[in-house]
């Protein structure tokens, strides 16, 4: 399971021209499901997620979490994160998840975001969005579980 973070002031995502979804401060998860995940991998990569510390404290460094700064979270699913893209020219997708349990882990990896933090947000699975944010920083990480 990946999830390319970025930290962000304020985002949203669009779905046939309504809003969907949107959050100010705090991150846009593009998370991408492969075959071998399991519920305890999302498990671990939200918890990771939820506590990884790169918001700025009053010194301005990357000692905060998302969860010390009651920030927002918008997880948008995104298969193409599952792409191997190391040869060739065109990207494969054969260590991405099935459709059916890829949407369930999804599903899953939302709910549990809702029960840990106040503010999220999400996409639609397998819908074509557009997501617009405002990179603070820019900040952005790949966070691999």
């Amino acid at each position: 399971m990946k999830a390319l973070i970025q930290r962000v002031s304020q985002a949203s995502v669009t779905i046939e021209g309504v809003e969907k979804g949107a959050i100010h401060q705090g991150l846009v998860v593009f998370l991408g499901i492969e075959k071998n995940d399991t519920p305890a991998i999302a498990q671990k990569l939200l918890d990771r997620l939820i506590h990884y510390r790169i918001f700025s404290d009053q010194e301005g460094k990357m000692n905060l979490s998302l969860r010390d700064i009651r920030g927002g979270l918008l997880i948008i699913s995104q298969f193409t994160l599952a792409a191997e893209t190391r040869k060739g020219l065109r990207p494969s997708f054969s260590s991405a998840a099935p459709p059916e349990p890829a949407k369930n882990l999804y599903t899953f990896f939302v709910e549990q975001a809702q029960q840990q933090l106040d503010q999220v947000a999400q996409g639609e699975f397998a819908a074509d969005m557009q997501v617009q944010l405002i990179n603070d920083g820019p900040v952005t990480f790949l966070l691999e579980a």
